[in-house]
């Protein structure tokens, strides 16, 4: 059994904010508090590679979190090298969506009203949704948050103190490799002789004295309780739920498609946990336009010497039609984009140039369907 290794406290939350631009959408603002991780799901196609191995571990969700923050440039301030232009539009900003917004706001409430409860399960939540949605990203900035506002509150007192715990459910997953996840978060030990019991008690035993807050469970739609790896594995999350002092946050794909939802544990679990719907952005919500808001916010953070104002937005129904209104594929398309203008020396984007750029199959296959 190990505890968490003793860290210095990270630096104030403000000291790593950096301005953003003065030039906002309504309704959505390039968040300059959040690490930009290109606004996309690790079931879309991004740079996720990277990601995905990384902030699997405590070493790599803590370098994440304090990384310094994408912004665009500063009025007057020095103009950028051609290679931290590239660097800045390949790792871009996150986007602070509507659904960001409500995941933070019900994360906290869910946090507070749990704090006090150590007989049953906290109150859950399950962020859901179709692929390339910007699930991970939500998911991924709430527990940056939260991870900064524990380290604000606490002070120097929280070396040592992991608040937040991200875990990918593997494909296929069993009960004993899921608890391994768990394990492998906090560098917890462990052998090939160990039972499932042995190394349940180590995580419980470990994230409790860890003081862990929030757990992240991603993956979740990997799950099939109607199975009997799958019932094992959902019982095992119920078991952690109980004995770990923390709030739980689960994503998934479309999960209220799945049998997630179905049978004895699926009520046990549809009892507990509340929903948000991650879907595409639409164009149009009564009075206002989302999606145009989106990429309204998104121009306002480009770096491009030539790029002509409000380009973009013109194009809204022509970017949602050729993404499906998915933040992960509106994301790739204009960062791609923005490479390209910069390693073509046009400095702007334009139609033309976004109908060069080859996407995700998923979004392809929406633009430009296979003929019959």
């Amino acid at each position: 059994m190990v505890n968490p290794r003793q860290r210095s406290a990270a630096a104030p939350a403000a000291s790593r904010q950096t301005a953003g631009t003065n030039r906002r959408s309504p309704g959505l603002a390039a968040n300059t508090a959040a690490v930009a991780v290109n606004s996309v799901d690790r079931d879309g196609a991004s740079n996720e590679g990277t990601l995905q191995g990384a902030v699997t571990t405590w070493d790599g969700f803590e370098a994440f979190v304090t990384a310094p923050v994408a912004a665009p440039p500063l009025p007057g301030a020095p103009p950028r090298t051609l290679d931290e232009r590239l660097a800045y539009h390949s790792r871009f900003v996150t986007v602070r969506t509507p659904v960001i917004e409500a995941l933070a706001r019900d994360v906290r409430t869910l946090m507070l009203l749990g704090r006090h409860q150590a007989v049953t399960a906290r109150p859950s939540l399950i962020v859901t949704g179709p692929a390339a949605a910007g699930k991970t990203t939500a998911l991924l900035q709430v527990g940056r948050v939260c991870h900064l506002a524990h380290t604000r509150r606490h002070g120097p007192a929280a070396a040592g103190h992991v608040p937040v715990a991200y875990v990918l459910v593997p494909p296929a997953a069993s009960a004993k490799t899921l608890a391994v996840e768990f394990a492998r978060y906090l560098g917890i030990p462990v052998t090939d002789r160990m039972s499932q019991a042995q190394i349940t008690n180590a995580v419980v035993h470990t994230y409790t004295a860890a003081r862990v807050q929030l757990v992240m469970i991603d993956e979740i739609h990997r799950l099939n309780p109607r199975t009997t790896t799958g019932a094992q594995t959902a019982d095992l999350i119920k078991d952690l739920t109980e004995r770990i002092g923390a709030t739980f946050v689960y994503a998934g794909i479309d999960v209220t498609g799945t049998p997630l939802f179905t049978g004895v544990r699926g009520a046990q679990l549809a009892g507990r946990a509340s929903l948000i719907d991650c879907g595409a952005f639409p164009a149009r919500l009564g009075q206002h336009e989302p999606f145009h808001d989106l990429i309204t916010a998104m121009e306002n953070a480009l770096d491009l010497h030539h790029h002509t104002p409000g380009t973009l937005p013109a194009l809204a129904g022509y970017l949602h039609q050729r993404t499906a209104g998915r933040i992960g594929s509106l994301a790739r398309l204009i960062r791609q984009a923005s490479i390209t203008a910069l390693t073509d020396g046009t400095e702007r984007i334009t139609k033309t140039t976004l109908e060069t750029i080859r996407l995700d199959h998923l979004a392809e296959q929406h633009h430009r369907p296979r003929p019959r």
